[in-house]
């Protein structure tokens, strides 16, 4: 079981702030992006600190790489707490899930990632823990068994995940506030880039970082290893300025596109135009043509070129848009030999 203890408060050994905690924002203000969720959190937060109590229990849904982590670590840095993270695959007993509540101080936040991992049997212990702060555990087997009850301290628990759908009703229904984190804009992620260069100490331009947030398909995280690309790139073949010249060379070379599609998009694209004429075809078909899982298509790739107009999922199997034929430089097939048109 991992359980990783952070303790957001300042101390002398923490300067500079940055090398402890890297890019992750310490406070709401510098949270960029998500602004009807940090409006809420600040309300949120507000209230628990005049109140002194904890915060109520927050889920963040939404896709990797949106912040649900860094939030989790602004809420305890804003309520002056520890938060102690683990993962839902990683609490595999009732009593490892005991274990970690028993080291909570009150108020402190635990952070579950992934959260809808957590089996049944641990999801039924943390219900009392969430409502009333108490842990029911079940000693010995047979006759001999015997349920006890332990206290535990107030605490808020932070659950993350990307698969909303696969949380039980009676777990969702435990939080106080459900949010869902939402793609960036360009301006949101050109803030974030400009941030990040100034933080690795990169020395970019404005336009250098407009380039890099319009190819990070609405994700900070990709912004952030773009960057880190471009400016190896900018070192070793350019003057060291990640300007919008070097930028542009530096994703070409590493395969990013205009719009951020990668060498396995643009596989599948091919795959759907090429061979199968536009389709429809099925997503196993589709998935051994390009040498990928059927799960990695459907969950990694498929997403951002649907998102993107590229490819459409029917009953009959994934079909190539107009748009996916022009964005290769093919000529679309002319209509009644393409499963769309």
């Amino acid at each position: 079981m991992r359980d990783e203890l952070l303790d957001p408060r300042p101390g002398p050994e923490d300067e500079p702030v940055e090398e402890e905690l890297g890019l992750r924002p310490r406070r709401l203000d510098d949270f960029v992006g998500q602004r009807e969720l940090k409006e809420h959190l600040s309300i949120l937060l507000e209230a628990a600190r005049r109140r002194g109590q904890p915060a109520d229990h927050l889920l963040f849904a939404g896709p990797p790489g949106l912040g649900k982590t860094s939030l989790a670590g602004i809420v305890a840095n804003e309520l002056g707490v520890r938060m102690h993270v683990t993962s839902g695959p990683a609490i595999e007993r009732a009593g490892d899930l005991a274990a970690l509540l028993s080291n909570l101080e009150p108020g402190d936040v635990l952070f579950v990632d992934e959260i809808h991992r957590l089996s049944r049997a641990v999801e039924e212990v943390l219900y009392p823990a969430m409502e009333d702060f108490q842990v029911d555990l079940l000693l010995g087997k047979g006759p001999a068994a015997r349920s006890i009850r332990l206290d535990v301290s107030p605490f808020t628990l932070i659950g993350a995940t990307t698969r909303t759908g696969l949380i039980t009703g009676p777990l969702r229904d435990r939080f106080g506030l459900v949010a869902r984190l939402e793609f960036y804009d360009a301006d949101d992620l050109e803030a974030i880039v400009v941030r990040t260069a100034g933080i690795l100490a990169v020395d970019a331009t404005r336009e250098g970082a407009r380039e890099i947030a319009g190819r990070a398909r609405g994700t900070p995280r990709i912004a952030n290893r773009l960057l880190r690309r471009v400016r190896d790139f900018a070192e070793v073949r350019a003057a060291g300025v990640v300007d919008q010249t070097a930028a542009q060379a530096g994703l070409l070379l590493f395969g990013v596109d205009e719009i951020g599609l990668d060498k396995v998009d643009r596989a599948v694209l091919r795959s759907l135009c090429e061979r199968f004429n536009g389709g429809p075809v099925g997503l196993k078909t589709l998935a051994i043509s390009i040498g990928e899982p059927e799960e990695t298509v459907e969950d990694v790739y498929e997403p951002f070129l649907i998102q993107q107009g590229l490819v459409i999922r029917t009953p009959r199997g994934r079909l190539a848009t107009p748009a996916a034929w022009a964005h290769l430089g093919l000529a679309a097939p002319p209509p009644g030999q393409s499963g769309l048109f």
